[in-house]
């Protein structure tokens, strides 16, 4: 059985992410010290609500410097850390350069990383945030796994770098973790496989794609109607409780799919409705696959892609993580109307 410290400190990458936010209140509020690698620690502003999460809990933060491509950099923020969280991993789906931008720093970053545990000796579990992205690429996908939903067994084979490129950045960081991870026995591996992450930031301008998906449902841009994507959804309150079951349940071990509901696009929209849809231009009507996918390309959207997931329903079987984790799922009307009442507050939207 895993042996861990749960009085040394634990380190985690891209702390000031939109997932890691709320897995460093957690350990904050556990009572832990948080090594927080960032890029620049002078730029304060960028820090400052990490800052106040920690006065206002028995935990401790401290900021050190590092890069997620420069080997070795992460040599110092490790030091001493009994638990390395590695989430830091670029969410992006339309970029220019998917080697530079997506492959590069999921895997590379991930190989730096994991090859500092390597080299620190007071380390004795990684937990790494990997993606139901590394387990599927399409909603049509779960129908071909066995017994028709992903499982942990699954890995995704159809992504590819012309081809949802964030979905092949995050299988191939996921299996170099599992490669590097099989060629040591200090420390062990454990793996979180969130579907989209949904639910209120903890910073006040969070970049994550989420965050761009819940504001064409709420902008105007779907209003005449909201395609039926299938795909999960988990809060990022019960990710940050997921990660930190994974890193101190002695005997968690492998992948873990981390996702409280199979839903749609246009089932959030409806689940917004009540609370919102006086006020907010939000789809009310479901839009046809046949006539999403003639506009596809207007919209910057491959075809292919509306045929792999427009009404198409996502299934994945979560029960591992109910039962090696202990891991339970708010309801996700609370989930969006949480997220969508802060993306408000903070002026995402004009009133109808």
């Amino acid at each position: 059985m895993l042996d861990i410290d749960r009085s040394a400190p634990v380190m985690v990458t891209g702390a000031t992410g939109y997932v890691a936010g709320w897995i460093v209140k957690a350990l904050l509020d556990a009572g832990l010290t948080v090594h927080a690698p960032v890029r620049d620690p002078a730029k304060t502003e960028k820090t400052a609500h990490l800052t106040a999460l920690a006065e206002a809990a028995p935990g401790e933060i401290r900021f050190f410097k590092a890069d997620l491509l420069e080997p070795g950099s992460y040599g110092e923020a490790m030091q001493g850390c009994s638990v390395v969280f590695h989430t830091a991993s670029p969410f992006i789906v339309n970029v220019k350069d998917p080697q530079r931008d997506l492959i590069d720093p999921a895997v590379k970053g991930t190989r730096n990383v994991l090859e500092e545990a390597n080299r620190t000796e007071s380390v004795r579990r990684v937990v790494l945030t990997s993606s139901c992205a590394a387990i599927y690429t399409d909603a049509i996908d779960c129908a071909s796994a066995p017994g028709g939903m992903l499982t942990e067994d699954v890995w995704n084979t159809t992504a590819s770098l012309d081809y949802q490129p964030y979905s092949y950045s995050k299988t191939l960081a996921e299996k170099e973790g599992w490669t590097i991870a099989a060629e040591q026995d200090r420390w062990d591996l454990v793996v979180i496989n969130p579907s989209l992450v949904l639910g209120p930031a903890i910073n006040d301008l969070p970049t994550s794609e989420s965050f761009r998906i819940i504001k064409m449902l709420g902008d105007g841009t779907m209003k005449a109607g909201a395609p039926k994507l299938g795909l999960g959804v988990v809060d990022v309150r019960d990710l940050a409780q997921a990660h930190l079951a994974a890193a101190f349940t002695p005997k968690a071990e492998g992948r873990h799919i981390t996702s409280g509901h199979g839903t749609n696009t246009f089932e959030i929209a409806t689940l917004l409705q009540d609370k919102f849809g006086a006020d907010y231009p939000l789809p009310k009507r479901p839009l046809p696959k046949w006539l999403f996918w003639l506009l596809a390309p207007t919209a910057g959207v491959e075809r292919k892609f509306v045929s792999r997931n427009a009404n198409i329903v996502w299934k994945a079987d979560n029960s591992k993580g109910r039962t090696a984790l202990g891991l339970t799922y708010r309801p996700l009307k609370e989930t969006v109307e949480d997220m969508f009442a802060q993306m408000v507050e903070r002026g995402a939207f004009t009133k109808s």
